[in-house]
């Protein structure tokens, strides 16, 4: 009995890692206003926000502003303008270097090669994927946008950066951990 005992014990310690909470994650499949696929975004909850990395080719070379937008829809017919404007809960100027600014969803530049493939990575502490204020998830979603030139983070609405030329809806693939604490108390 004491070998089966420990052996459960094995199990449960080799488990418990695959048991514990996994982070909010998410997805965004692109495509181009042709309608062709043009790769994925992925989105995956960090301690320190979180990580975009980015897999993804038919673009022009060079740089490109990429920004996430409040709605996720992604209309080609209406030039993905149908994804709203970029996410911002709170009211905000667009860009890195101007006062009141950024919002929340500008994402720095990245750059396509001669082939005009991107493969980058960046953090952002500035939404979230989870619940809550930070998060991108509302009742319409959230879409990434890829545009034709890159950001001047100064200029509004859109740091100058060109038509909207790829677009994905993000989808989360890993929902939040439940919340920890005690329970709210209620009023008869």
């Amino acid at each position: 009995m004491d070998k089966v005992v420990a052996l459960a014990a094995c199990l449960v310690l080799a488990a418990a890692p695959a048991l514990a909470a996994r982070k909010p994650h998410a997805v965004a499949k692109m495509a181009g206003l042709d309608g062709k696929a043009m790769g994925t975004v992925d989105f995956a909850q960090t301690n320190h926000g979180v990580l975009i990395t980015f897999d993804l080719h038919g673009l022009s070379p060079g740089p490109h502003a990429i920004h996430i937008h409040t709605s996720g829809n992604c209309d080609a017919k209406v030039k993905f303008t149908s994804a709203g404007p970029h996410f911002s809960p709170e009211p905000k100027n667009h860009g890195f270097m101007v006062k009141g600014g950024p919002h929340p969803g500008d994402l720095p530049n990245q750059f396509a090669d001669e082939a005009g493939v991107l493969h980058a990575s960046t953090l952002s502490n500035m939404f979230s994927l989870g619940n809550g204020k930070k998060s991108i998830f509302d009742r319409d979603g959230a879409a990434i946008v890829v545009h034709a030139k890159a950001d001047d983070y100064t200029s509004q609405p859109a740091g100058d950066s060109g038509d909207r030329v790829a677009c994905g809806v993000i989808v989360r693939t890993v929902g939040p951990a439940a919340r920890k604490g005690a329970k709210r108390n209620t009023h008869a």
